[in-house]
């Protein structure tokens, strides 16, 4: 005896074969996948290869490489490559699998050629999640986040980026002719021809970089965003609050449901601000939830009239903080928030007790905007406070009452903000965790969402396994 726990002889013959069955319990995470996944109407979302050819080599049912992904998700192994190793090693993989073991090529095909369908078998499990009362919060946040692609920073191009390494190569040139000059002066002939041939082949290649730089600044004429990424051409060079983060990749909407951290709704685009995303990810989260009336919550990156007032016009109560855009705050003069307006008038008010009546109504960027102002501001004794022209005008959209009844309702609800921070930000850390420091590993938009999807539904799983347990949920799915 060692003392220690001891493992079976692997030499140890049994007279009866273990069953699969029997390594996995009741509770087990895998025996959700397995019935979600059984539940689907396939051919409905759209799958391929859902009727077996009638002759040549029999495939994969797309059911068993759908729940070997899903598997996968959920436990952080995406790679094709990883995923056949795991099922051939991986005791819950070959329950799931029923011992069968697909190449890498077929599993990641069934990924790339079935997009659509896996994006509708994500939105499949949250309606699951409505019909089984799980999701009956009429509140959703919102708020997008970037993601790295595959493509690296060097390989996304700007004019701007262009004209740098250009200049920065005709520095090197430069500095590579004097050399060149300096040589021929001071060294030896042994040593001399060696050194000018190396000098030649480095001036060869700055030559090459500067005609592909140049082709690639043809391009970007033609390019209506300013971008060209080689390595994924869809993807785009994204700004972020820290200096000197920036990276090249996509926006991740997502619409997360406040009282249970599901998300109830997303979508991946390579526009680099949220300006235009509140009322689409809005609408969708609207749909999934298949509420007449919702409550959406964002930060004010998301901040547009337009898109507010789309909001309203589709039963959707949007509160989003309206960005201080003016610097005369920071001045010490006053804001448009110190001119008070009286709806009956039609009038608003300055500090100083002057009325400012309307003048005129223009269009801005589509939309009617209402103009106000009083022609007394030359002799007001508070004009250095408020403005630096003729007199002081007041802008006023003429959905404007959206925004102060907006306003209203973060006064009155203060922990709005911090809800939103506290919902949206879970699922993100929790998905970026699981996708490592490469976050996506492929390329093309369609095929980046499809990638998201099956984040997404990993993350939902589990988010409402650890809420009711696998044993309800399995229940639930096949009842």
């Amino acid at each position: 005896m060692s003392g220690y726990i001891e493992g079976v002889d692997r030499k140890q013959e049994t007279l009866f074969p273990e069953r699969l069955e029997d390594w996995i319990g009741e509770d087990h995470p895998v025996r959700v996948i397995d019935v979600f996944v059984d539940a689907l109407d396939l051919a409905g979302s759209g799958f391929n290869r859902i009727a077996p050819a009638q002759t040549g080599r029999p495939g994969y049912d797309p059911a068993v490489l759908l729940k070997l992904f899903i598997y996968g998700y959920m436990n952080r192994v995406t790679s094709s490559r990883r995923l056949e190793k795991e099922a051939g090693r991986n005791v819950e993989v070959m329950w799931l699998t029923g011992r069968l073991v697909p190449d890498h090529k077929t599993i990641a095909d069934f990924r790339k050629d079935n997009g659509p369908a896996i994006r509708k078998a994500c939105a499949r499990f949250v309606e699951l999640c409505r019909q089984i009362g799980v999701l009956a919060s009429g509140t959703v946040a919102i708020d997008g986040s970037k993601m790295k692609a595959v493509n690296n920073r060097d390989r996304n191009f700007t004019s701007g980026k262009v004209k740098l390494r250009i200049s920065h190569l005709e520095q090197s040139a430069a500095r590579y002719l004097e050399e060149m000059d300096r040589t021929d002066r001071q060294e030896t002939s042994g040593t001399k021809l060696r050194k000018v041939e190396r000098l030649k082949e480095k001036l060869s290649r700055l030559r090459h970089e500067v005609q592909r730089l140049q082709g690639i600044a043809n391009r970007l004429e033609d390019t209506p965003d300013g971008q060209i990424s080689l390595t994924d051409p869809d993807a785009r060079s994204m700004a972020t609050y820290g200096k000197g983060t920036g990276l090249v990749g996509y926006n991740v909407q997502t619409a997360v449901d406040t009282a249970t951290h599901l998300i109830v709704a997303h979508d991946v685009t390579n526009v680099v601000h949220d300006r235009a995303q509140l009322a689409p990810m809005a609408k969708m989260a609207k749909q999934a939830l298949q509420a007449e009336k919702l409550n959406a919550i964002a930060d004010r990156g998301y901040f547009n009239s337009a898109e507010l007032l789309a909001c309203d016009e589709d039963g959707i109560t949007a509160t989003v903080p309206r960005p201080e855009t003016s610097g005369n705050r920071k001045k010490g003069m006053f804001v448009k928030a110190d001119f008070f307006y009286d709806a009956d008038s039609d009038t608003y008010t300055c500090p100083s007790g002057k009325v400012l009546t309307y003048r005129y109504t223009r269009e801005e960027n589509g939309l009617m905007h209402r103009r106000y102002w009083h022609n007394d501001c030359q002799f007001c004794p508070m004009k250095a406070r408020c403005t630096t022209g003729k007199e002081r005008r007041i802008t006023r959209w003429e959905h404007e009452h959206l925004i102060e009844t907006m306003y209203q309702r973060m006064e009155e609800t203060p922990d709005l903000m911090r809800t939103r921070r506290c919902t949206v930000e879970h699922p993100f850390g929790t998905i970026k965790a699981a996708m490592g420091a490469t976050h996506f590993q492929m390329r093309r938009l369609k095929n980046v969402r499809t990638e998201m999807a099956l984040h997404v539904l990993a993350y939902n799983i589990k988010r409402v396994m650890n809420m009711i347990g696998a044993r309800l949920l399995v229940k639930e799915i096949l009842a």
